[in-house]
């Protein structure tokens, strides 16, 4: 293992930060290469990141956490709680048309609602822009309502918005901030005193260097901001949290010991919930997926 790290900083990654758990313990630690590679400052296992779609597991556990208090049910239509999702349209080999099936959560949690997952979408720039950029989460979210969907909810399976949409439910259920309900009720709970989903967009104090590969150049290029994240008020249950790799597996050891959601909870949460119709679509969207992140 330390080794294919190592192999890691010969193909050009600054750095990396490992940590193993097994039983609660922690097992395996292990960093090395560049926090800050132009300043030759040294990984030290305290940096803070963009952790991306790893934002989208604490999202689900939020919802699931709200689903055990009997707040909802998967099978309740999304627009019951948040009404911009109840006339929705739909593309077709014929043109765009009012879509026939309901978005229902469970669509969120599967990724199989239809939604894409394109955050510059007119509607959306032109909202940012009328805004100011503060993009209150479920405002936001809103706006997303607007775009046609790829296809009709339940027949097909996008890696999509769909936990950015599930976010701004849990800001209406709970009737709490999406990011002060998961404070409230994960981070604190856990003690991820470095985790946050609405971190200050121009503090980077802590942070590792972010870099976003330039295909046109061959070449890396530093990059602080978070393009899912479009505005100082935005909670991205998708992509928006930043953390650390303790952090994180203090999340992780809460779901491991049962402290954040029921045994049973967890079973339900992580059984294959496709249907046969919506897998036969996942391979094909994962090979665009791979052919995207290439580019």
């Amino acid at each position: 293992t330390k080794a294919l790290c190592q192999h890691f900083l010969k193909l050009g990654i600054p750095g990396f930060d490992l940590i193993v758990y097994k039983d609660g313990q922690c097992v395996l630690r292990h960093m090395g290469g560049y926090a800050d590679p132009e300043n030759k400052i040294p990984m030290q296992g305290k940096e803070k990141y963009h952790i991306y779609s790893c934002s989208k597991l604490l999202t689900c556990v939020a919802a699931m956490q709200l689903w055990e208090k009997g707040l909802f049910s998967l099978e309740d239509d999304l627009a019951d709680y948040l009404p911009a999702f109840r006339e929705m349209t739909v593309k077709t080999e014929t043109g765009i048309k009012k879509a026939e099936n309901p978005i229902k959560i469970h669509h969120l949690f599967e990724m199989t609602a239809g939604l894409n997952y394109d955050m510059q979408t007119p509607a959306l720039k032109e909202y940012y822009e009328a805004c100011d950029y503060r993009c209150p989460t479920v405002e936001v979210v809103n706006v997303i309502a607007k775009t046609p969907l790829e296809f009709e909810p339940g027949t097909g399976w996008r890696y999509s918005l769909c936990h950015d949409v599930l976010a701004a439910l849990v800001e209406v259920l709970s009737g709490e901030k999406f990011e002060n309900y998961v404070k409230n009720h994960i981070f604190d709970p856990l003690g991820m005193e470095n985790s946050d989903f609405l971190h200050p967009m121009e503090d980077w104090n802590g942070f590792a260097r972010q870099f976003c590969y330039n295909s046109a150049t061959g070449e890396y290029e530093p990059r602080w901001k978070n393009a899912y994240r479009p505005g100082k008020e935005y909670a991205s249950g998708g992509a928006g949290c930043v953390s650390t790799v303790e952090d994180y597996m203090k999340f992780l050891e809460g779901l491991r010991t049962f402290k954040l959601l029921k045994a049973e909870t967890i079973e339900f949460l992580t059984r294959d919930w496709l249907t046969e119709q919506e897998k036969k679509t996942f391979p094909q969207e994962a090979e665009e997926l791979f052919v995207a992140t290439e580019r």
